[in-house]
């Protein structure tokens, strides 16, 4: 028996076999179909009932199958805030909206796997996640002292269920292959599609989007008026939707599909009509990533495929009415001392560093969310993962929070696997990228975490997987064993 049967570690053609999925399609068909029919039918009953038929859907896919899963679960997040801002156009206003709970519920699933893998998850080498996870059940509990039982348990869905996310990829490391091959595919439709409706959101102004826009009364979203919009696309946002294209433009750089040139195209200029400054300074930072972590042959190909897209999106960001604005934007970065998102963002810092660094114990989680005079919750924003972090988990719980975040990025730049997996080196300089962006936002909740995490742990996974091949292979081919232990299971 060899050491790759032994230790049932999959060779890259086993891993890249797929089962059947017939099953898995009818069943997200059938959402697909039961999501058309509601909102066509009873657009109202629908925000009750599709976060229900959403996890089930989930639950069947996480059972049976579960590389399928992970593309369900990433285009749940990438499409709930459209399907929500079409309900409500359709079929009133509301605010909180239950539709919402879908990709927290589909995304907890993975709740399961964190218990199951538990005890022997830190010799596998998932103590940074398991740090970072217990920081966030403090401040959890620290929250439920303070605040209120709702808001408590509304804020904790943002902060772990990224974290879940990101270990179950971590510790599915035999799966990598699959899981690679997915989110590749996944990524390169989600800039392509997303791209597309970013532009007409902003030419058009959909009806839907116009309405949500002066409902929530975001200015710093644009006016609800065709070219006056900040592009946030079908997310919630300009940043999540930044940081989302973002990632899947770095992406793109690894793929191979005849659908990364218009996906780029699109994609790109997108990305520029967010308007998000911090996400544009990520991307130039793991694009650096990139370029500097490959083998020179990989590098050769990289600026080849660089020139290549940007023949094809200078010209549409040059023209209008495009340009004026994208330049605008851009020549801000060298009058910052006239910007007042600049001078906000410096006077929030000034405001509140101090007392966010003196907070020992934190303020728990659910510190950000107030109720307003008419009930409703609205949330404050701190414009800044830092600070937010010690606001919420004081130096008790940010030490190992972020202890264990940078213990991961430290991590996974370490060793030379991802030099020849170009798919792991973005997805290393995806992690770096969000994490320089936590400056300016707290892109580690929700959909922003979603892809910090989840990459970090995609990137975990590659190394794990690659250094299991290498040594199965030098166990075959003859080698001794190391009289170093690795971490096996």
């Amino acid at each position: 028996m060899t050491y790759r049967q032994f230790h049932q570690v999959p060779t890259p053609e086993e891993s890249e076999k797929e089962q059947p999925t017939t099953l898995a399609w009818l069943a997200i068909g059938g959402l697909i179909l039961f999501t058309l029919v509601g909102y066509v039918a009873a657009g109202g009953l629908l925000r009750q009932v599709f976060p229900v038929a959403s996890f089930l859907v989930g639950v069947f896919l996480y059972v049976r199958y579960p590389v399928l899963y992970i593309g369900y679960t990433w285009w749940i997040w990438f499409l709930i805030a459209i399907i929500r801002r079409l309900i409500d156009y359709r079929s009133g206003w509301v605010d909180p909206s239950p539709i919402l709970l879908a990709p927290f519920l589909v995304t907890l699933l993975t709740a399961v796997t964190f218990i199951r893998y538990l005890p022997k998850a830190s010799r596998m080498g998932g103590l940074p996640f398991i740090m970072a996870i217990f920081a966030v059940f403090y401040a959890f509990l620290v929250g439920l002292v303070n605040y209120q039982p709702l808001i408590v348990f509304r804020t904790m869905l943002d902060w772990i269920s990224p974290l879940f996310f990101g270990f179950h990829l971590f510790v599915n490391w035999r799966d990598y292959p699959k899981y690679r091959k997915t989110i590749q595919t996944v990524f390169v439709w989600a800039v392509l599609l997303t791209g597309v409706y970013g532009i007409v959101q902003y030419l058009i102004a959909p009806e839907w989007d116009r309405f949500w826009l002066i409902k929530t009364k975001l200015t710093s979203f644009g006016e609800p008026a065709p070219l006056a919009i900040r592009v946030w696309s079908t997310m919630h946002s300009p940043g999540p939707f930044a940081v989302t294209m973002m990632a899947g433009l770095l992406l793109l750089f690894s793929s191979q599909s005849p659908l990364r040139i218009p996906a780029s195209a699109a994609g790109y200029l997108a990305f520029l009509l967010s308007m998000a400054r911090a996400a544009w300074g990520g991307w130039a930072l793991g694009l650096l990533s990139l370029l500097t972590n490959l083998k020179p042959k990989l590098q050769m190909r990289l600026i080849l495929t660089i020139l290549i897209m940007a023949v094809c999106v200078v010209p549409l960001v040059a023209i209008e009415p495009f340009g004026s604005i994208i330049s605008e934007r851009f020549e801000s970065f060298s009058n910052l001392e006239k910007d007042q998102s600049y001078l906000d963002r410096s006077q929030n810092y000034e405001r509140n560093i101090i007392i966010a660094l003196s907070n020992l114990l934190g303020n728990g989680i659910g510190g950000t969310w107030i109720i307003d005079k008419d009930g409703k919750l609205i949330q404050i924003v701190l414009d800044s993962g830092i600070l937010d972090t010690f606001f919420a988990l004081g130096w008790f719980g940010a030490l190992p929070y972020l202890g264990g975040l940078l213990l991961l990025l430290y991590n996974v730049y370490q060793g030379s696997e991802a030099r020849s997996d170009s798919f792991a080196n973005a997805a290393r300089s995806i992690s770096l990228a969000i994490v320089f962006q936590l400056v300016f936002s707290s892109l580690m909740i929700s959909l922003g975490g979603i892809v910090m995490w989840g990459f970090l742990g995609l990137a975990m996974a590659a190394k794990k997987y690659h250094q299991h091949q290498r040594l199965s292979a030098e166990i075959i081919n003859g080698y001794p064993l190391p009289t170093q232990k690795l971490p096996l299971t």
